[in-house]
């Protein structure tokens, strides 16, 4: 999530833990660890790909947040807190730490929170990294508890338990969504094939959906709105690796993104995308990774990160009125008339 989510998440566990305890210092102290885990940000790895892959690794590991949040709780009881019980700072420490990276795996990206096991990124896909109904609760109510310090563990866990239900409830929407997926997919070639659902911006309504197929994929939105429970699918060309072998770095990209990888060939460059994150053509996770020379032999080159442009303005709207349930509107957040106008305007 968001750096401002996950502060207010901080602040109202640490709120919550430290009960009669609960003040304006524990409160920005909460807001402030709430975000360590993600200082993982400034390491460079070498490669923006890389950066990618690794954002999310140790920081977020249950297995270093715990011992952390051990060692955490002694220096803070013996040098700053000698009146707090040491099992409170702990658990403090250790409840705002660990929610960090819990709260990540529910968003698309992957969080590793079993590193250094050889485990897949944690990713649920139920949740955007940015969403308003997640996360205002938690400002209103860590807000109020600056105010009223006398309720503030009380508000502060009326915030948690607000969020955390919508949190569950985005479960049961991922639910609904993949329902709906299968029966769409039952009884043809795409049944069985790799499957990626998430929330589109900011809302838990409004599902993309892509499906993996052969050379190709698949990709269409559906609304828990929609009257007509049937997907458009769109076909979009996954491209194909234009090297015999495939580098290490690749390798490890197409297992971050679980296969949903697409090549494609712009020119005399060669990008690869991670089609997971991002809609309607607009993918912030796109890298340069191979130039065509003067000879036409292709080679490798050092990874670059694709600007992905500004988001089309009549996609706002498109968004909006997709997630209200108007079909017409296709994957790419625009229906026949506006595709052909922004054709015309291109050339």
């Amino acid at each position: 999530m968001d750096s401002i989510s996950q502060a207010a998440l901080g602040a109202a566990v640490a709120g919550l833990v430290a009960g009669k305890r609960c003040s304006p210092k524990v409160l920005l102290a909460g807001a402030g660890l709430g975000t360590v885990p993600d200082l993982d940000v400034v390491l460079e790895y070498g490669d923006p790909i890389s950066n990618m892959i690794k954002h999310r690794g140790f920081s977020h590991s249950l297995f270093v947040l715990f011992p952390l949040a051990a060692v955490l709780a002694v220096f803070w009881k013996r040098f700053f807190a000698k009146e707090w019980p040491l099992w409170q700072l702990w658990a403090l420490f250790t409840a705002v730490l660990v929610t960090h990276p819990i709260l990540d795996s529910f968003t698309t990206y992957g969080t590793q929170l079993f590193w250094p096991l050889d485990s897949p990124p944690v990713a649920i896909s139920s949740i955007f990294i940015i969403d308003p109904l997640y996360t205002v609760p938690l400002l209103v109510t860590v807000l109020a508890a600056f105010i009223w310090r006398s309720r503030a563990a009380k508000l502060c866990g009326a915030g948690l338990a607000i969020s955390t239900l919508y949190l569950a409830w985005s479960l049961v929407a991922i639910g609904m969504v993949k329902d709906r997926v299968e029966e769409n997919v039952a009884g043809t070639h795409l049944e069985d094939q790799p499957v990626f659902i998430g929330p589109t911006p900011f809302n838990t309504v409004l599902w993309r959906v892509v499906v993996l197929d052969d050379d190709k994929y698949w990709e269409g939105l559906t609304s828990l709105l929609d009257d007509d429970p049937t997907i458009d699918w769109m076909p979009m060309m996954l491209g194909d690796w234009s090297f015999p072998s495939k580098p290490e770095l690749m390798a490890d990209f197409e297992n971050f993104t679980r296969g949903f990888v697409r090549y494609e060939q712009d020119g005399d460059v060669l990008t690869a995308t991670d089609l997971r994150l991002g809609m309607a053509m607009y993918h912030p996770f796109s890298f340069v990774v191979a130039e065509q020379g003067e000879n036409q032999v292709w080679q490798l080159v050092p990874p670059v990160q694709v600007d992905p442009g500004p988001v089309l303005p009549r996609q706002i709207p498109a968004l909006w009125m997709r997630l209200l349930g108007w079909q017409s509107i296709d994957a790419m957040l625009c229906n026949e008339h506006d595709c052909f106008r922004d054709e015309l305007s291109s050339n």
